[in-house]
């Protein structure tokens, strides 16, 4: 079992269920390490986005409260940091201030970025989970350390009945690994 084809594995199975859509950007066009995981998913499936994260997540909201499943994918926490305000302040508590009745009930999709084989830079690295989990409070953050966690994760996030959102995040350095 190696990561890479485990979230590959994860990714086919989601593209499979009828009312999945991935979005963001390297869904359409390669770009990331990310996009070799569902480079093979119907393309009809996927919505390519230029670099405007917080209008992403805004669409992944409105697009998950017309009954699609959204795979909203962040290649890197630090661009998650742009969509912040919509993170935090809808996704998260919307399913506060309406007493349970708007559950967006997301699957984001995000990674620490990789330092091997090349350093990225500064802008491109960084782990912010568990910042996050102290200002989330309805969506739940799951780091994917080992390649056994990694299709019952996506399995949970797509399959959960309690409306919470669910906020994946991958190690960029585990992809290449046998």
């Amino acid at each position: 079992m190696n990561y890479f084809n485990e979230l590959k594995r994860s990714m086919e199975w989601l593209g499979k269920q009828g009312n999945t859509i991935f979005i963001g950007q390297a869904v359409g066009v390669p770009g990331t390490g990310m996009y070799s995981t569902i480079k093979e998913i119907d393309e009809a499936k996927r919505i390519e986005l230029p670099v405007f994260e917080d209008t992403q997540m805004g669409m992944s909201i409105g697009l998950s409260l017309t009954g699609y499943k959204v795979i909203s994918i962040f290649p890197r926490w630090n661009f998650l940091l742009c969509a912040t305000n919509q993170l935090v302040n809808h996704v998260d508590k919307y399913p506060i201030s309406s007493e349970g009745n708007v559950n967006p009930s997301l699957i984001i999709r995000t990674a620490v970025g990789s330092e091997r084989p090349l350093n990225p830079g500064c802008q491109h690295l960084g782990n912010m989970s568990e910042a996050f989990s102290k200002i989330l409070t309805t969506v739940e953050i799951i780091e994917l350390t080992e390649p056994d966690q990694i299709f019952d994760a996506y399995q949970k996030a797509y399959k959960r009945s309690d409306g919470k959102s669910t906020l994946l995040v991958e190690f960029g350095d585990y992809y290449n690994e046998k």
